[in-house]
């Protein structure tokens, strides 16, 4: 019986697109390092970096160590040569900042917004604050490449359109992305907020984290899952609404999306300042309940801990489905700080297997109230620089 031969392996098939995704950390590399690393020849790679260098996206960088002769000349990535909007839209504001391409904040503005107004209103706003920031920072319309927007409601992202958003009347099936381009004439990539600020907060605080739960707690409440490292929508971009799960034993308190007892009915903040005002304090909105809590007001911080219970009694059961290693809390409520998240840890390390929270760490939002615009950056961004955008520009 004869033996084969091992064969030596391909050569990675490499496009100027899939070039570029070894450029994108920032660390200069030569062109030997390049032709090294995807197993191409050194005329292939050179051609190609010609072709980042022209379309500025690459730059040289110096010379690396000599190891005899000429030293070989350095590239790395250029951030700064594009920008795009990143808009995170939610129930009462709007924000918007102006990034380079590694999502480095440039300028940002945010506003007051009444979404009952309709979809033509509150993106004509955001429109003119995306044209006050370009303004701002000293950038040509034609440096805008793409936008990204979070809206805070179900969004079908193959169309960026949202579909029945209880908190956005007027809302349903609106042409987001065309009302934007219409303005701006450069790709709009839409989705729901909380997907976006799983992602900003997975890739600005916690890159390393493959598989992270991203909860946020305010007005309304919802999760984004990161799972392999990828950011998951499920099959029609809902994977993650949790405010519509029932709680377990919760009263019957109607919800805007038509059921009762769901986590948002009973754990957002005007569930909380409803259980306030039972008690004679009279409060109005996330900003207000906080600053009683943080203040010392027994009552806030017993509603606040009783909504995160009510938070992990759901969240214990998305441990068992999705096993994530990380639990991260962000949004309006959870500046209250440890009372919200003590009440969390409290009911899903009681509730879940062990083998789920043997390492599982439930932390605070790292990057706090710029989670959405980080997220809105990285998607307009990742669309641009994705290997087939790139291929099809340069290629």
């Amino acid at each position: 019986m004869a033996i084969e031969r091992p064969t030596r392996p391909a050569a990675r098939a490499t496009g100027v697109g899939e070039l570029f995704q070894l450029l994108r950390d920032g660390a200069p590399r030569t062109r030997a390092e390049l032709a090294s690393t995807t197993g191409q020849a050194r005329s292939t790679i050179a051609a190609r970096v010609e072709l980042l260098l022209a379309a500025g996206l690459v730059s040289a960088t110096g010379e690396a160590q000599s190891t005899g002769g000429r030293p070989p000349a350095t590239f790395a990535f250029s951030p700064e040569v594009r920008v795009v909007l990143a808009v995170d839209l939610g129930a009462t504001h709007a924000r918007v900042a102006l990034t380079d391409l590694a999502s480095n904040v440039l300028a940002v503005a945010e506003t007051a917004i009444r979404m009952d107004l309709g979809p033509t209103h509150v993106l004509g706003l955001v429109c003119a604050l995306g044209d006050e920031l370009l303004a701002e920072a000293g950038r040509e319309r034609s440096s805008l490449v793409s936008i990204g927007v979070g809206i805070p409601g179900p969004v079908e992202f193959s169309a960026g359109r949202p579909i029945n958003p209880p908190i956005m009347p007027g809302w349903d099936g609106a042409d987001v992305p065309g009302i934007v381009h219409e303005h701006f004439a450069v790709p709009v990539l839409v989705d729901n907020d909380v997907n976006l600020m799983a992602l900003g907060e997975h890739r600005s605080s916690w890159p390393d984290i493959d598989d992270l739960l991203f909860v946020k707690v305010a007005t309304g409440i919802g999760a984004g899952i990161i799972s392999d490292g990828s950011l998951r929508r499920g099959a029609k971009g809902s994977a993650g609404d949790i405010g519509h799960i029932a709680v377990d034993g919760a009263p019957a308190v109607p919800c805007r999306c038509g059921n009762t007892g769901c986590l948002e009915a009973v754990a957002g903040s005007e569930a909380i300042a409803a259980a306030l005002a039972e008690e004679g304090i009279e409060v109005t909105g996330s900003a207000e309940i906080v600053a009683l809590v943080r203040g010392g007001d027994r009552a806030a911080a017993r509603a606040m801990r009783r909504a995160g219970r009510d938070v992990g009694t759901v969240l214990a059961a998305c441990v068992s489905m999705v096993n994530p290693s990380m639990i991260v809390v962000g949004g309006g409520l959870a500046e209250a700080g440890e009372q919200l998240l003590a009440g969390i840890r409290e009911v899903v390390y009681k509730r879940s297997l062990p083998l789920a929270t043997h390492d599982l760490r439930l932390v605070a939002s790292v990057a706090g109230t710029d989670a959405g615009i980080l997220g809105a950056s990285a998607l307009a961004v990742d669309h641009v620089l994705s290997p087939q955008a790139l291929d099809e520009r340069l290629g």
